[in-house]
């Protein structure tokens, strides 16, 4: 494992154990202001948790490659933050899903994962516009064989995922800025369920 400029990278490439990191550090800080989260209103206990916790837990999110078991760490890190500012204990007797806390909160979806994939395609786009470093190892091929198994999730394949279309047509959206920055929006604004 290395540590290269605060992320801690596998020698097999995983970010997992990055993750469990930031959500750790945005914990112990989530649990320093509890002083904060039980005398403030609850509007600007929100402003202090989107400006001072989820930033900590998302630093070096641009480069994460999720997978379906960080998405839930993330979503259960989120919930866990909401039941802490609004000062709901876990009791059995007593249950309240996810959906009436973000009720509670006036909210429909969560935000964490959106603000994750905001960030990530903004960092995308960025990169695809400049004729850089990251570009080319992007759209270049390593030489040799693949191991056996199951290739691993990549990180385009969040891209494309999120966006709905491929990377390549992804890149050349990218350099119209106005069309690019339309559809993170799309990719990333809320919709009723049907």
């Amino acid at each position: 494992m290395s540590l290269t400029l605060g992320a801690n990278i596998e020698a097999n490439g995983k970010i997992t154990p990055d993750i469990r990191k930031r959500l750790a550090i945005a914990t112990s800080k989530l649990k320093s202001m509890m002083n904060i989260w039980k005398s403030q209103s609850t509007p600007l206990k929100m402003r202090i948790l989107k400006s001072c916790i989820f930033p900590v837990a998302t630093y070096g999110c641009e480069t994460w490659t999720l997978t379906k078991k960080d998405v839930e760490k993330l979503d259960a890190f989120e919930i866990k933050c909401y039941r802490t500012i609004l000062q709901i204990r876990i009791s059995w007797t007593a249950r309240r899903t996810n959906q009436k806390i973000l009720q509670k909160l006036g909210m429909k979806e969560r935000q964490l994962l959106k603000n994750i994939k905001q960030l990530k395609l903004k960092y995308f786009g960025h990169f695809v516009r400049h004729n850089n470093l990251e570009k080319l190892c992007l759209e270049g091929a390593v030489e040799g064989r693949r191991g056996r198994g199951r290739p691993r999730r990549r990180w385009t394949q969040d891209i494309s995922d999120w966006l709905g279309f491929s990377v390549r047509e992804a890149s050349i959206l990218a350099h119209d800025s106005d069309g690019f920055r339309s559809a993170v929006w799309e990719a990333t604004s809320y919709k009723d369920p049907p």
